[in-house]
């Protein structure tokens, strides 16, 4: 994988167990991470929490983990897109690339979306609340953006994961669910009894209309 990733332009460091992974991300600050779930050492899971504890650098997960349930832990924990194996290098480097393509998309120069006590600043891909700073991920930050930009629009799955994703890769509207959790339990006062982000039953969601 790393032989193909040089290939096609990149630099790649290889990191062969958990605490290589996580000390390389931490000195080297890449700009993404290709993450392997299945480490000798420290499960990638807990790579991945580790990574988001310090830093928003997206992350492509590699896993045999399949099933949607694994899938939507991975993208609930913050990965910005999963593989499953058996992949195609080619395959991944084109994911890798997308990825890429949507953090520069989410991170223009642009101006300060505000809506009722919620703040995101593009320029420096910050959000708060009120004073309270609230540490998103960029795939969630492309979101919150999205549905803050017109509060009390309702954007469909597919809408949200055109804005967030664009149309390189193949990806499934459960993965907007995995973020729009990930959200309300960092933005939200009570996620169960969400006040920004709501559902509209069988279409989407929408930001909430706020005084």
């Amino acid at each position: 994988m790393s032989d193909y990733l040089e290939r096609a332009g990149f630099r790649a460091l290889q990191a062969f167990d958990g605490r290589t992974a996580l000390a390389t991300a931490q000195r080297e600050r890449p700009d993404l991470v290709v993450l392997d779930l299945g480490l000798p050492d420290v499960d990638g899971l807990d790579v991945m929490r580790r990574i988001r504890e310090r830093a928003s650098t997206p992350i492509v997960v590699l896993t045999a983990r399949g099933e949607e349930s694994d899938r939507l832990v991975g993208l609930e924990v913050g990965a910005d897109d999963y593989v499953v194996k058996p992949f195609s290098p080619k395959e991944v480097v084109a994911r890798v690339r997308a990825v890429l393509r949507r953090s520069e998309r989410a991170a223009p120069a642009g101006p300060v979306i505000r809506a009722g006590d919620v703040t995101v600043d593009l320029d420096r891909m910050r959000v708060t609340v009120g004073d309270r700073d609230c540490d998103l991920t960029r795939t969630e930050i492309a979101l919150l953006s999205t549905l803050a930009r017109q509060p009390g629009r309702v954007f469909t799955r597919a809408q949200l994961l055109d804005a967030v994703h664009g149309t390189e890769v193949e990806s499934y509207e459960r993965a907007i669910d995995a973020h729009v959790k990930n959200i309300r339990r960092k933005l939200e006062p009570d996620p169960r009894r969400p006040r920004y982000l709501l559902t509209v039953h069988s279409v989407g969601y929408r930001f909430a209309e706020l005084e």
